[in-house]
């Protein structure tokens, strides 16, 4: 089979997937996985700090008020490509202050961490394919900078490593201005880009 045709079968897989997910809102475990010879596919709810490669500030409690922006955990592999998300929002009755500086030491681990401010809310996390120079269009094995997109706003990201490879956390003041909203994300991909 080749890749062409194997990105079109998870597409399809995924785009059935999906909606019977939602549909059945039974079930508690809430995750669909698929094994076989041509790649593996997780989607679940089971996303939390940890799988997002982060520990949980302390007293943060798991965001549920919004069905719309649950916990996701996404992952296709297969030999010639492959990607993971994962997405976890929470709450906190302490400032955002003091909360960036929890993460801001805590990302370190991972490189260089960047700060950014944004009027978007938490949890985009968008990949940068601006310069299409003929050198960009060969394969390249280096993934690009993360960068600002912007750099002012009631919303602080932290990010660490690559477009292929990030982790970014974003916080934002509560709502009424009480406590702070967070959200986790962890993205990770490989391959040729266009195989996804």
């Amino acid at each position: 089979m080749s890749r062409h045709h194997l990105t079109l079968a998870l597409a399809l897989t995924l785009g059935m997937t999906l909606p019977l997910m939602a549909q059945n809102s039974d079930n508690p475990n809430k995750n669909f996985d698929i094994q076989s010879t041509v790649g593996d596919l997780h989607i679940g709810s089971d996303a939390d700090a940890r799988k997002a490669g982060l520990p949980l500030y302390p007293g943060a409690r798991l965001k549920s008020d919004d069905e719309n922006r649950s916990p996701a955990n996404l992952s296709v592999l297969t030999e010639g490509f492959g990607i993971k998300l994962v997405v976890a929002q929470y709450t906190s009755d302490d400032a955002p202050a003091k909360i960036v500086d929890f993460y801001r030491d805590k990302l370190r681990k991972y490189g260089k961490v960047l700060e950014c401010h944004s009027q978007k809310h938490g949890g985009d996390v968008s990949v940068h394919d601006d310069d299409k120079s003929p050198k960009d269009s060969k394969d390249s094995k280096d993934s690009k900078e993360l960068k600002c997109d912007e750099n002012s706003g009631p919303v602080t990201e932290l990010k660490v490593g690559t477009e292929d490879n990030q982790h970014v956390v974003a916080i934002e003041p509560g709502d009424a201005g009480k406590g702070s909203k967070l959200a986790l994300v962890y993205l990770y991909s490989r391959g040729k880009r266009g195989d996804i």
